[in-house]
């Protein structure tokens, strides 16, 4: 970091925190606020400079399309390993605002190797609704799923929507992000790719047949 101005440091290790804390980055409109910046194109102009410095890259069309390079990812804590070694944790019921591994939202721990995925899974959440019955994942079932804010055209993506947690399809076109479902009673949702109305949390990458009754009181995360 001896690189970086006093800024860009400032800058840094706000996205730190709130990947750390959150799960996922800050907007340029959070980093203004956090700050003091009046205009967004100054927090711009520090980004491009982190980004050029390697310490962040970014994606174009989309709020919180910044990633930390594996250099300045955050410190795994003390404490990190002990989920691990109890398999992956199981995502229930997600509180509005709350990240989706906050204690509160971890049913229990599968004795599941993450591993087992391809790329390896971070956790498991369970799937309420039939919004991707065709896709062979049912009400009840745990997707594995591996945490990423980047997800290609086609791909199985778990999304916070208004503080709603779904399993959709993901497609873009013409500057919007479209969550589609497998499931011909459910419609498409279309959100401005641009926006801050949806934020991915990560990648499904399988699919664990839950022998619990999803239908119980802490079985409702993802929602159709």
């Amino acid at each position: 970091m001896d690189t970086l101005t006093a800024r860009q440091r400032e800058i840094l290790e706000l996205i730190r925190r709130s990947v750390a804390e959150r799960g996922y980055p800050p907007t340029r409109a959070e980093i203004c606020e956090s700050l003091g910046f009046r205009s967004p194109n100054a927090a711009e102009s520090h980004l491009r400079a982190l980004a050029r410095k390697g310490a962040i890259e970014m994606r174009r069309g989309a709020s919180r399309g910044i990633r930390l390079t594996d250099a300045f990812a955050p410190e795994p804590s003390p404490t990190a390993e002990e989920p691990e070694a109890a398999g992956l944790p199981v995502v229930g019921r997600v509180a509005a605002g709350s990240p989706l591994l906050a204690e509160e939202s971890i049913e229990r721990h599968c004795q599941v190797d993450a591993a087992l995925f391809s790329p390896p899974a971070d956790y498991l959440l369970r799937v309420r609704g039939e919004s991707m019955r065709d896709a062979g994942i049912l009400d009840g079932d745990l997707l594995a799923v591996r945490r990423d804010t980047e997800a290609r055209d086609g791909q199985i993506v778990v999304a916070r929507l208004h503080d709603e947690v779904t399993v959709k399809f993901l497609e873009r076109r013409q500057g919007l992000l479209r969550l589609i479902p497998a499931h011909p009673d459910y419609p498409v949702i279309e959100v401005a790719a641009d926006g801050q109305d949806v934020v991915l949390e990560g990648i499904g990458v399988g699919v664990l047949r839950s022998p619990l009754d999803p239908r119980g009181p802490e079985g409702k995360p993802a929602s159709d």
